[in-house]
């Protein structure tokens, strides 16, 4: 298949490219970008007047809820949703059920991705046996089969021994290790941030220093080791000024941040929305203001939609009570827009890209998230004036719980492309 995308917009951070500018498309690769190539003729022309042309978003977490929770979500459902928001390139948790601690389980869960002829996913591997912080996994086996790194999920390795282990035998090997920056006894059972409403709520809370204190053992135990650790979904300002200190000391480490705590704090909890039941939970205004000037000054280095579908029994129940998480795939790219918006110049439209593009492909080490020629076709055009109302009817996940239901946001997606393969069309 040959395509030609005429007319349009081209930003691709990556490579510093912001221009009108037409690209094409031959056996799922890019062959040029500017002047058509000699002999070229396209089987599909797609006029992008209009729109923009990036990357297609590289998310750094989004559950696909298989195996194991399809009552929740399947990978048809979901690598759908990831085409209506533009995301060609996902990376996945191993809190499956069972856990992907063993390679054939990898092998299986990237067979019926592969099946689907939607986006890349790439998952992570456990890092310990049924993520019980004991025994480290089979780590070369896990990426043999695919793993791109190595993580706990939401689980936390109360016994440093093992994390120690762990470190370093990633790092003897090369191996990531994403964590989530969470102490194992601090904060345990609470369901919101330490903090004058959680109190005033009757909330149990979970105080940042369950974020630092994390953070600090493990700067201390890398300090030790030649590992490459990525932390995933830091939430506090304080958390963020040890990322900063320990970049500026040269530590391996990279940090994301979930997209809606780029935009929400505790007090949208309102009254008692279980929307707005997170892991880690939404943070004061200082921490979410913190967030966005970390996101300028390149201490958190991408946005990930942390997208956690979860069904209406398990949501719709009093607030502790309430399963956390909340739909992200669709939302990723127009929350991503609206912190640009909100921003009032400060925030480029290529800076709130590279966030979602090529910095987590960076990041992750994907082959992905830049439109130079000769990289693999993943793209997405979109509109970037249009706007679009969120509702359960226009979200294609099975997940339908966000706190911006009802939100208009920036940026409508227009035609997804994987690997040179049309795979959403809405023009």
């Amino acid at each position: 298949m040959k395509l030609h995308i005429k007319n349009g917009r081209v930003i691709d951070p990556a490579n510093g490219v912001d221009a009108l500018q037409d690209v094409f498309i031959t056996a799922g690769k890019i062959v040029a970008i500017g002047s058509q190539p000699a002999g070229f003729v396209a089987n599909k022309v797609i006029d992008a007047t209009g729109l923009v042309v990036s990357p297609g978003l590289v998310d750094l977490s989004a559950r696909l809820r298989e195996p194991g929770f399809e009552y929740k979500a399947t990978l048809e459902s979901e690598l759908q949703a990831a085409m209506r928001g533009g995301v060609t390139s996902l990376v996945c948790p191993p809190d499956t059920d069972p856990v992907l601690d063993e390679a054939g389980l990898v092998e299986m869960l990237k067979q019926r991705a592969r099946n689907q002829n939607k986006a890349h996913v790439y998952p992570l591997g456990a890092l310990t046996v049924g993520l019980k912080g004991e025994s480290l996994t089979e780590m070369a086996a896990l990426t043999e089969a695919g793993c791109v790194g190595f993580s706990q999920a939401e689980e936390p390795i109360a016994d440093t021994n093992v994390l120690q282990r762990a470190l370093q035998y990633a790092g003897t090997f090369g191996y990531t290790v994403w964590l989530r920056p969470q102490d194992a006894f601090i904060g345990k059972g609470g369901v919101a941030h330490s903090g004058p409403l959680a109190s005033r709520l009757g909330l149990s809370g979970v105080p940042v220093m369950a974020e630092t204190i994390a953070l600090n053992t493990l700067f201390e135990l890398m300090r030790g080791t030649d590992v490459r650790v990525h932390i995933c979904r830091i939430s506090s300002a304080a958390g963020l000024n040890l990322v900063r200190q320990a970049k500026k000391e040269g530590l391996a480490i990279s940090c994301d941040v979930g997209v809606h705590h780029v935009h929400l704090t505790d007090a949208d909890i309102g009254y008692f929305d279980s929307n707005a039941r997170m892991t880690p939970p939404l943070r004061s205004q200082r921490d979410r203001d913190a967030i966005q000037a970390a996101l300028l000054d390149g201490t958190i280095d991408a946005i990930c939609s942390d997208h956690t579908p979860v069904d209406d029994d398990e949501k719709m129940l009093p607030f502790a009570e309430a399963s956390p998480g909340a739909t992200g795939l669709e939302l990723l790219l127009s929350l991503s827009l609206k912190w640009a918006e909100d921003s009032r110049g400060t925030v480029t439209l290529p800076q709130a890209l590279a966030r979602i593009t090529s910095e987590p492909a960076r990041v992750a080490k994907l082959p992905c998230g830049q439109l130079g020629v000769g990289q693999v076709a993943d793209l997405c055009l979109f509109d970037p004036l249009a706007r679009w109302k969120v509702e359960a009817s226009a979200i294609v996940s099975q997940g339908k719980h966000t706190l911006f239901m009802g939100y208009e946001l920036p940026g409508v997606v227009k035609v997804t492309i994987v690997a040179g393969h049309v795979a959403f069309d809405a023009l």
